[in-house]
């Protein structure tokens, strides 16, 4: 009986779990964001496509915001799926879209906005400048303060954090007549005050500084908001998403790799001169195509980028194949007589020998480049090695290292390089005395000019289409 009993009430037991393990299997589980990104490997993002966050330039995608989210995409392990915007108001609108997780725009964080987006971390400090044309400077239009933005022609990008800038003036009781554009982007505003069609529009403090360079007639007049931050929108519901951005930001800032992002895009700034850029736009079309594809022969003979020397080239002669300076270096590259030379070159006013001379000159200077020395960062040691000399840099890379700093990235290194010119820090290096804030400027400008020219490919015709 007892027996019977017990066979009977495990047969139950095993019919009814039986009988409820369907509804069981049947509850799903919540997967976060995060778990859904990973598990489908593709993170959806909005991109403003600009200057200072995302284009296509002559080596594929670049700029500031779009190398960020590269490389938290590879901390992810996944593909980047971009979705591009025009203006701030399109991206914001393309945030709303269900299966977009992150909006990249150069977005602030307003006291507006905290409220109604789900924000990450911030990447950014900025200010909001009101910019107006360089030809107004020293005219009773130009204005200095917020009272003298009264009767002039002002035109700011719709639903921006200008735009509730300008909107809470206007309701403080300050006379500004802006028109408000969601037509426009921030870039094309600032295109027409460097036209003179408006007088003055209002943008974040990098933005201007990108753009700088490529509209020369711009300049900032006041900064008219305190100190901003910039933050990417993430999707709503995205806390595991969030938590891991937090630390994700935090790794990438303490390992110094966000300041080399950051000087990469921005450094040039501190060196940036408004006569030589602008005479720089005029030469690009009086004077690069007679030299154009010499330039193209030697970067595809030596696999380093032609607008690279092309802009090398320029900052040492302004491409003047008849240069000469009181020390007795010559042509489009500047040779010494010395390394010409080495080099097996006869005539360094002869355009042709002069760029396959100088850029076999800096090859070789690449290749003397400490191995450690990776990426971007080679190109530009060899750069100050080719103004400087080779033996400066390493005095300069030895200088970095006592000062705590990473030897191997320009960005570091430049701090050191200045120093090679003060006797307290000279007398103890082996190369000694040097110049050292001059292969500093040297490559700045470089690197300036060869973005401009990346930049404005369609703009200066087909001097530039590749043959």
């Amino acid at each position: 009986m007892f027996t019977f009993f017990s066979l009977s009430l495990f047969v139950f037991g095993w019919l009814s779990g039986s009988a409820y393990a369907p509804a069981v299997e049947l509850i799903p589980v919540q997967q976060s964001l995060l778990d859904k990104i990973k598990r489908d490997k593709t993170l959806n993002v909005v991109l403003l496509n600009s200057p200072s966050t995302y284009y296509i330039g002559n080596d594929g995608p670049q700029g500031f915001e779009y190398d960020l989210l590269n490389a938290y995409a590879e901390h992810l392990d996944v593909d980047l799926n971009i979705t591009t915007a025009m203006t701030v108001k399109e991206a914001i609108e393309l945030s709303k879209n269900p299966s977009i997780h992150i909006t990249s725009a150069a977005i602030a964080k307003t006291k507006k906005r905290k409220k109604i987006f789900n924000f990450g971390p911030s990447y950014f400090e900025v200010k909001e400048e009101v910019i107006c044309n360089r030809g107004m400077l020293g005219s009773s239009k130009f204005p200095r303060e917020v009272e003298a933005l009264a009767g002039l022609k002002i035109t700011v990008g719709e639903d921006t954090s200008y735009s509730e800038t300008i909107r809470a003036l206007q309701k403080d009781g300050f006379d500004i007549n802006a028109t408000f554009t969601a037509e426009h982007s921030t870039e094309e505003l600032l295109a027409q005050v460097a036209a003179h069609e408006i007088d003055c529009t209002v943008a974040d403090s990098n933005i201007y500084a990108v753009n700088l360079r490529y509209f020369t007639e711009i300049t900032s007049a006041f900064a008219v908001s305190g100190r901003e931050q910039l933050a990417w929108v993430l999707a709503p519901d995205s806390k595991e998403l969030k938590a891991d951005m937090y630390a994700w930001f935090n790794t990438y800032n303490q390992s110094g790799i966000m300041a080399q992002l950051k000087d990469h895009y921005y450094g040039y700034i501190v060196f940036f001169d408004y006569y030589n850029t602008k005479m720089f736009y005029k030469r690009i079309k009086s004077r690069l195509p007679e030299f154009k594809d010499i330039f193209m022969y030697a970067a595809q003979r030596y696999e380093i980028p032609w607008t690279l020397l092309a802009a090398m080239s320029y900052q040492e002669s302004h491409w003047n194949p008849k240069a000469r300076s009181f020390t007795g270096v010559k042509g489009l590259m500047m040779l010494t007589r010395y390394t010409a030379k080495l080099l097996g070159i006869e005539n360094r006013l002869d355009p042709e020998q002069s760029i396959i001379g100088g850029t076999r000159h800096l090859n070789q200077m690449i290749k003397f480049v400490p191995e450690e020395v990776l990426g971007e960062n080679r190109l530009k040691f060899a750069l100050a090695a080719y103004n400087i000399g080779m033996g400066h840099i390493h005095d300069a890379q030895a200088l970095t290292e006592k000062m705590g700093l990473n030897k191997n990235v320009w960005s570091d290194l430049k701090k050191a390089l200045p120093l090679l010119s003060q006797k307290k820090y000279y007398k103890t290096l082996k190369y000694g005395y040097a110049r050292g804030s001059e292969p500093v400027r040297y490559v700045e400008s470089i690197y300036n000019f060869k973005d401009i020219l990346e930049n404005n490919l369609e703009d200066f015709g087909n001097i530039f289409v590749k043959k």
